[in-house]
């Protein structure tokens, strides 16, 4: 599949991780929708850094939460071809300890999170299937598997983005189509610099160090490659030798 015309979504493009992905997604030929819910300046940007790479990208702008203008904006690009490569990265935080955390904190996480997931995904899956190939993958997290204090809303969306994942690859593996999810662990990004100092990190990683943007999108790519045609199903961590 290596077909330029080959089209890839990533939801949260405009991030910082989803800025890499895309990135990534353009580097290795395919054209690629650069999601922002309402930063869509940071969406461009990203769409010129591929094009100015030689690749082919357009912004896309929506709420995921928004079950009816997510599925007004995917039919618009349905029209002229099916995504085939998908990348759920859209994502929030919103952390306190849980017997402080508000229903608008627990809500808002999963609404982006899992919600985001069933919103994007399902809308996009009889096209993909239609032909017999296709790539998901959903940006999970460590705190899905050991958890993490203040995080009980983001690893509850984000463990049921695993299980997600796990049926999903079921219902589709005949297709020609695989699921997976990458469980990034502390990432030198913004949220991720904020949040753990480099005594903490030196702490809690054995290879006494944050990730790179770039090696959490090395993974993603490769996921969405042929070479990765077996893989399906799969919870893969990228953090440094966390448990």
């Amino acid at each position: 599949m290596s077909d330029p015309k080959v089209r890839a979504l990533v939801t949260g493009g405009s991030g910082a991780l989803g800025a890499a992905i895309c990135r990534r997604l353009g580097a290795a030929g395919h054209f690629v929708y650069v999601h922002a819910n309402r930063n869509e300046s940071a969406a461009q940007k990203v769409v010129r850094d591929i094009r100015d790479a030689g690749g082919e990208a357009l912004p896309l702008t929506f709420d995921v939460t928004d079950a009816e203008t997510t599925r007004a904006a995917l039919d618009r690009i349905l029209e002229e071809a099916p995504i085939q490569i998908l990348v759920n990265n859209a994502a929030v935080h919103d952390d306190a300890a849980f017997p402080g955390m508000s229903p608008v904190q627990w809500q808002r996480v999963i609404d982006v999170s899992l919600n985001g997931f069933y919103n994007v995904t399902q809308p996009l899956m009889l096209p993909m299937i239609r032909t017999r190939w296709g790539r998901v993958v959903s940006i999970s997290s460590v705190a899905s598997l050991i958890g993490n204090r203040g995080q009980v809303n983001y690893a509850a969306a984000k463990g049921a983005l695993n299980a997600a994942t796990k049926a999903l690859s079921l219902e589709v593996a005949k297709r020609g189509i695989t699921v997976n999810a990458v469980a990034p662990g502390i990432i030198a990004s913004g949220m991720g610099a904020a949040a753990f100092d480099a005594a903490t990190i030196a702490a809690l990683v054995p290879m006494q160090r944050a990730g790179s943007e770039e090696e959490v999108a090395s993974l993603v790519g490769y996921l969405a490659s042929t070479e990765a045609g077996y893989i399906t199903g799969q919870v893969i961590s990228v953090n440094g030798g966390m448990a």
